[in-house]
C-alpha cells in the first residue's frame, strides 16, 4: 500500500468517526472539518479532482456547523452560570 493511500484511508476513516460523534460536542464538528480537509488534499493529490472539491465544500459546511454549535454552546453555558449566581 502506497503512503498516498495510507493517507486517504486516515482521512476517510477519520472523517467517518468524528461524523458519528459530532453530538457530543463543537470538538468533533471541527475534528470531522480538519479530516474532510484532509479528504480533499487527498483527492487532489490523488488527482480525482472533483472528490478533492465536494470534501472541500463539507470542509466548509462543517466549519459553519462548528461555528454556530460552540456559539450556542458559549451561550448556554453563560446562561447557566447566570441563573446559578442568581440563585445563590
Amino acid at each position: 500500500m502506497s503512503a498516498l493511500t495510507l493517507f486517504g484511508l486516515f482521512a476517510v476513516t477519520a472523517m467517518l468517526v468524528l461524523y458519528a460523534l459530532e453530538e457530543r460536542g463543537p470538538p468533533y464538528i471541527l475534528g470531522f472539518a480538519v479530516a474532510c480537509v484532509l479528504g480533499s488534499i487527498y483527492g487532489f493529490l490523488q488527482g480525482a479532482w472533483p472528490f478533492g472539491i465536494v470534501e472541500s465544500i463539507w470542509a466548509l459546511v462543517a466549519l459553519r456547523r462548528w461555528r454556530l454549535r460552540a456559539a450556542t454552546t458559549r451561550a448556554a453555558a453563560a446562561a447557566r452560570r447566570r441563573s446559578g449566581e442568581s440563585g445563590s
